[in-house]
């Protein structure tokens, strides 16, 4: 069995990159692969301007990393790297580390930072789209950060990595989680024959949710304006009759619970425990975001738990959302189409209670930790053989 480096940098605030991040170690260990890891993390930044601004500077380009990175590739010795996140004390260095000691490179693309530089396309409540087409300026010009230092900076390390091919030369394999983040990467440039499609896993629970007996309509997310939450409570005000629950917290908790109507209650952050069953007790789960969303784990995990889902035609919800088999799709921010599929999962059970059961198929076929790891390996035997050919 193969060897895997598995290279990240963790972030400040603990996100689903670093849960991935966790899960590719586990899951290829527990498959029998030889799994190390190469790790830094962002909290050891001290928050003075010094420690910053050579923050800023590493994330560009660093020697130092890459020297480091030769260093673990000469103790390791994998027989494979694979990159999830570089940025900020990593640096580029260490593809062409990798490159010069004739390893192949795996990236995963969890997100849109390759071809966007804060890695989202949305920008004051909306999908921006101003940087693509090699235009990172916009990010310093509208402050995309909210710090003008960070801005520069990551206008500057997106134009860098793409002026030099930091990227496209060096990385081997590119993963993208869903087809829509890998049409957005060709758009850019990046070489179809090079990005391989592998969606996240999710745990399917043994015993699946009886969504016909489902008491609310939910959802759970951080609440955060991208998610689309005011267009769930428009679309609950209009069905008065039917309870809604909103999990999570962020930044518009407050606004959005003064805002919601009678029939809606928001229920905080729930642990491991208080999410399955706040899963088991839906009707259907709901996903109302307005920008890309690269995957769509909570899409996912409900699916994965017999739940129906109701998700807007956004990013790649529309390629796991199989319209009238696993759910509904709808119009991006309109409430009334919103409440039309709302109603129609709300008052038929019997309809609820069959696309439960095709979403936990779907989810069996496409997120299964099995399903997962097979398709990782074909990416990884994909880069070694590639990487032997002098690609």
């Amino acid at each position: 069995m193969m060897k895997v480096l598995q290279v990240h940098n963790r972030y400040r605030y603990r996100g689903g990159e670093d849960a991935v991040f966790e899960g590719t170690l586990r899951l290829l260990r527990a498959h029998g692969a030889e799994a190390a890891s190469f790790e830094k993390a962002s909290q050891d930044i001290q928050n003075t301007f010094a420690q910053k601004l050579q923050a800023v500077f590493t994330g560009i380009y660093s020697p130092a990393s890459g020297r480091e990175m030769a260093q673990v590739l000469a103790q390791e010795r994998p027989d494979v790297v694979h990159i999830h996140n570089l940025f900020p004390l990593f640096s580029p260095s260490v593809l062409v580390a990798c490159r010069k000691a004739g390893v192949p490179v795996v990236m995963t693309c969890h997100n849109f930072r390759l071809i966007c530089p804060i890695g989202v396309h949305f920008q004051n409540g909306a999908v921006c789209e101003r940087c693509a087409g090699g235009r990172e300026y916009w990010c310093m010009m509208k402050n995309c950060r909210g710090n003008r230092l960070e801005s520069v900076a990551y206008a500057m390390r997106g134009a860098m990595t793409r002026l030099f091919g930091l990227f496209k030369n060096n990385v081997t394999c590119f993963i993208a989680i869903s087809d829509f983040l890998k049409q957005r990467l060709m758009a850019e440039g990046y070489p179809e024959d090079r990005i391989e499609v592998v969606y996240n896993t999710v745990a399917i629970p043994e015993t699946a949710s009886d969504a016909a007996r489902g008491e609310y309509i939910a959802f759970t997310g951080r609440l955060s304006e991208e998610k689309g939450v005011d267009t769930l409570l428009a679309a609950a005000a209009r069905l008065p009759d039917v309870p809604v629950r909103v999990g999570g917290v962020g930044p518009m908790y407050d606004v959005l619970k003064a805002a919601a109507p009678v029939n809606v209650e928001f229920v905080g952050m729930l642990d491991k425990a208080g999410l399955a069953d706040f899963y088991r007790r839906a009707r259907c789960i709901i996903v109302p975001s307005v920008w890309f969303e690269a995957f769509g784990l909570v899409a996912a995990e409900a699916m994965a738990n017999g739940i129906p889902v109701v998700a807007s035609r956004m990013g790649a919800l529309p390629e796991l959302v199989q319209e009238g088999k696993t759910g509904f799709l709808y119009e991006s921010g309109n409430p009334v189409d919103l409440a039309d599929k709302l109603q129609r999962l709300w008052k038929d059970s019997a309809m609820a209670d069959r696309m439960g059961r095709d979403a936990r198929e779907h989810a069996r076929r496409e997120f299964h930790e099995d399903v997962h790891f097979k398709r990782l390996m074909q990416v990884y035997e994909k880069a070694i053989a590639l990487s032997k050919q002098g690609r």
